[in-house]
């Protein structure tokens, strides 16, 4: 009966730790796909005085914005850009900006 409970709880344990692994970004494959993003924000995310800094940007706060510029809420030349982006492209990219610094 032990043995019964033990396998339903890491049956469970194991699907939470999935779903939250697939909720959130890669980081690793946001920094790979991040080298279109550094054409504008620069390689560190920083922008400039035309373009927004997106380094330590929260990440829940940059995919809501990318995922808005794909659909076209928010008019901007990202709109061609995000267009392209898949939801987990939108999580990898936030996720790694996000563990930039902002300075």
């Amino acid at each position: 009966m032990l043995s019964k409970k033990l396998i339903v709880a890491m049956m469970f344990g194991s699907m939470l730790a999935a779903g939250t692994a697939m909720a959130g970004g890669d980081a690793a494959n946001g920094k790979i796909l991040s080298a279109d993003c550094a054409d504008c924000h620069g390689d560190k995310g920083l922008g400039d005085e035309e373009v927004p800094a997106i380094a330590g940007m929260d990440a829940a706060e940059q995919a809501k914005k990318l995922t808005d510029f794909r659909s076209g809420v928010s008019d901007s030349e990202m709109v061609d850009y995000a267009s392209e982006l898949s939801d987990q492209d939108i999580l990898d990219l936030a996720a790694y900006y996000a563990t930039l610094p902002k300075n």
